[in-house]
């Protein structure tokens, strides 16, 4: 089973859209699923990540096919270009920088809108995400995939946008999943 995480209604449309999923109710989150994707809306920010992700993990059970993906948008340099898709192998959150593969991307996640440039990537969730999925074991695949969608002016990202910038991506976003996984995703 596929496992989303999005933080965003916009970020999760363009599953919903090419995988027909299915909305429902688990607890307090909005779920779209269909047989092999299960997708939890989770709201902006680090805490709401880390429970809706947990909520998750309580709920269903893990197998060792099972990958647990945050996919998202996030605020970058200049010298990222907008739309790119960033494999995220670092975290750091407040101060601390924690690394699960030196091969990708770093992202800074912060507690509020980085509305000033920074010199790294920047998102709300990443860390949340992250510290539901590592501190369980019986996960054995996780990724967390960001697209860039600003310049340090979210302002600027609508949600139509938004919902674009991950559709326009979705093939990519698959072969990613599809490097780390065995489960078959179908359109």
């Amino acid at each position: 089973m596929l496992y989303i995480v999005t933080a965003l209604k916009p970020e999760a449309q363009a599953f919903v859209d090419r995988y027909k999923l299915q909305k429902s109710r688990l607890q307090n989150y909005t779920l779209f699923h269909n047989e092999n994707i299960r997708l939890i809306i989770s709201g902006i920010g680090v805490n709401n990540a880390r429970v809706a992700t947990q909520t998750l993990i309580d709920t269903y059970d893990i197998t060792d096919d099972d990958i647990y993906l945050n996919v998202g948008i996030c605020a970058a340099p200049t010298s990222y270009t907008i739309g790119q898709l960033l494999e995220i192998g670092s975290i750091t959150y407040k101060d601390t920088t924690y690394t699960f593969d030196t091969s990708k991307d770093t992202i800074t996640c912060k507690d509020e809108e980085a509305v000033i440039e920074e010199e790294t990537i920047v998102d709300m969730e990443s860390f949340g995400f992250y510290d539901a999925v590592i501190h369980n074991p019986a996960i054995k695949q996780f990724s967390i995939l960001k697209v860039v969608s600003d310049h340090f002016q979210p302002q600027t990202i609508t949600k139509e946008e938004t919902k674009s910038l991950l559709f326009n991506l979705i093939d990519a976003i698959n072969s990613v999943i599809k490097k780390h996984i065995s489960i078959r995703i179908t359109s």
